[in-house]
């Protein structure tokens, strides 16, 4: 779990960034005490920084990681690393103190996002729902399991080309894991090379050994499923983790689709903990 440093100042963390110079800290302390501010406060009004400094340095003494536009080469979609105050992410993390009420505890750490067609944003909902999860502290990990169209190593910039397809196929180990630097507590498995069976590959007892496995190392693991209107991969995804997230779109998905959907789920014999309309 991360840890609070209250002993790191917000002036220190801005010197060592380069943001500041010794000499403008005697400046900034001097408005401080004279108007009453807080250090931040009299940064910004002085010049020296901007708000957005401020907020990477309250990140940074909080342990509460993310990103500046463009840093890491991330994909802009992923506004819980690029915009953590806007009132999207907020919703973001009520979806996720929901989920930590519902499902995902100790002995519940799998959880399927499960999309009623496609472009209804399962993938989106996915890759921030896991950053949200690492910033909390928990160990969390985001599988890939869309093997038909996967996108999670675009949208963190994985330049790993193999992943669970490899994995499962018995051509890597573990190492097909990446670890995300700037969020010490999220990794990714990628979907890795392309099968030409992946229902099958889901399908063997290797995938429910390979989650068991996972759940003894990582807090929390969120799977990307492909469109399961289409393809029959996910009743094999949603059977071993035996829970989904049902995602919708508020302005794409049929009455009847979401039905079909939420049939599956019930023939895989897995529990819906929530449904999420997505508006984006």
């Amino acid at each position: 779990m991360n840890e609070l440093k209250p002993n790191i100042s917000v002036g220190s963390l801005l010197l060592n960034a380069g943001k500041l110079k010794l000499q403008d800290l005697e400046l900034i302390q001097h408005c401080q005490k004279e108007q009453g501010l807080r250090f931040g406060e009299a940064a910004v009004k002085l010049g020296f920084v901007a708000e957005v400094d401020i907020q990477q340095a309250l990140a940074q003494q909080f342990n509460y990681p993310y990103l500046k536009a463009g840093e890491e080469g991330f994909s802009q979609e992923l506004v819980a690393a690029y915009q953590p105050f806007s009132p999207h992410v907020e919703t973001l993390r009520g979806l996720r103190s929901q989920l930590r009420l519902r499902w995902l505890n100790e002995e519940n750490k799998q959880l399927a996002l499960v999309g009623s067609g496609s472009r209804v944003g399962c993938s989106y909902l996915a890759a921030n729902l896991a950053i949200v999860f690492s910033q909390l502290g928990p160990q969390t990990l985001l599988v890939d399991a869309n093997m038909r169209n996967p996108c999670q190593h675009q949208l963190f910039n994985l330049t790993q080309q193999q992943g669970l397809s490899d994995l499962l196929a018995g051509r890597i180990g573990m190492e097909a894991i990446s670890k995300i630097p700037s969020f010490v507590d999220l990794s990714i498995l990628p979907a890795g090379t392309l099968p030409p069976n992946p229902q099958e590959l889901l399908g063997r007892p290797a995938f429910g050994f390979l989650l068991r496995e996972l759940a003894k190392k990582y807090d929390v693991i969120l799977l990307d499923t492909p469109n399961g209107l289409v393809y029959a991969d996910m009743q094999n995804i949603v059977a071993e983790t035996g829970a989904a997230l049902l995602v919708m779109h508020k302005h794409k998905t049929l009455l009847s689709d979401a039905n079909a959907i939420k049939a599956q789920v019930s023939n895989a014999k897995a529990q819906i903990v929530g449904v999420v309309l997505n508006e984006f």
